[in-house]
């Protein structure tokens, strides 16, 4: 019986065998390396090292405008170092002085006198032509006044010269019941309010050709200084015309203004005042002259600029 056990066990150990041997040899075959394969060719990388890169494509700046550019340059630049200003004096013994500052002085007693860096002094009728921070002027007596000379400001440097003084005037008293009236001085006043009396700024413009004597800026002037220069001739001539238009346009605005008003008076039945139509018609020629008299002034201003160039 031991016999046939035995036997038995050797039997199943020799069956058993080769299936261990079958189930050993299984992972092996999962855990076999792949195949070879052929090797790869090396990367270039000194090729791509030494070939340069491709550029890179921008968009192309805005273009600055020239008078941009030009701007820029011109604040970009330096200015050169100034000189400290001296202002001229000459006196008519034709000694010339030159100071860093020029004041005038007007006491309450006294006559005028300039005052050259707080130490020298000349009397006003010393003096011929002088030049402060605020312009140059001469000191000249005017034409068909007195011998008094006076002191007028320089405005315009040519061969017609134009010169100019301001003075301010007195032009009575303000309203009682309110604001005062218009000037540049003007004031407030009175017993019921502001108050005060109202001054009248005025600018009385005189020329002078090739520094001769002081003319009034008037148009018969001007076209006696500028007869030699046909473009400035034509253009006063036009002005005249402009004047001769605005007397007209004034005559008949005071006309039918007076025709008007004796009209309403008379028309005036106790039903109610009504304005005659002739009222309302010197309206149009009273906004003549203030167009007119522009155009007059401007071609004056163009015919001595005219004249001064040379054209």
């Amino acid at each position: 019986m031991m016999h046939r056990s035995v036997l038995v066990l050797l039997g199943s150990f020799f069956l058993l065998q080769p299936v261990a041997a079958r189930a050993q040899e299984s992972p092996r075959q999962l855990n076999t390396l792949p195949a070879p394969t052929a090797p790869r060719a090396p990367a270039d990388t000194t090729r791509r090292a030494t070939s340069p890169a491709a550029p890179r494509q921008l968009a192309s700046p805005p273009v600055m405008p020239d008078s941009v550019r030009q701007q820029q340059q011109q604040q970009r630049a330096v200015l050169p170092p100034g000189n400290t200003t001296r202002y001229s004096v000459g006196l008519k013994s034709g000694q010339v002085y030159k100071a860093y500052d020029v004041i005038i002085k007007q006491p309450l007693l006294g006559r005028s006198f300039l005052l050259l860096d707080g130490q020298q002094r000349f009397e006003l009728d010393q003096v011929r032509y002088y030049e402060d921070e605020t312009g140059f002027y001469v000191r000249t007596t005017l034409p068909g006044r007195s011998s008094r000379e006076t002191t007028l400001r320089r405005d315009r440097v040519g061969r017609l010269s134009l010169y100019s003084i301001t003075s301010t005037q007195y032009a009575g008293n303000g309203s009682p019941f309110g604001y005062g009236g218009y000037g540049r001085y003007g004031g407030f006043g009175g017993p019921y309010g502001y108050g005060g009396p109202m001054y009248r700024t005025t600018k009385t413009e005189y020329f002078s050709k090739d520094n001769g004597p002081i003319e009034d800026l008037s148009l018969r002037n001007l076209l006696l200084a500028t007869a030699d220069n046909q473009t400035s001739t034509n253009l006063l001539l036009q002005a005249r015309q402009y004047q001769t238009y605005t007397t007209l346009s004034y005559v008949a605005a005071g006309s039918l203004l007076v025709a008007g008003l004796v009209s309403t008076l008379n028309s005036n039945d106790g039903n109610g005042a009504s304005i005659s139509p002739l009222v309302y018609g010197s309206l149009p020629f009273l906004i003549v002259p203030l167009v007119l008299g522009g155009k007059s002034q401007n071609n004056m201003r163009q015919a001595i600029s005219i004249y001064n160039r040379g054209l």
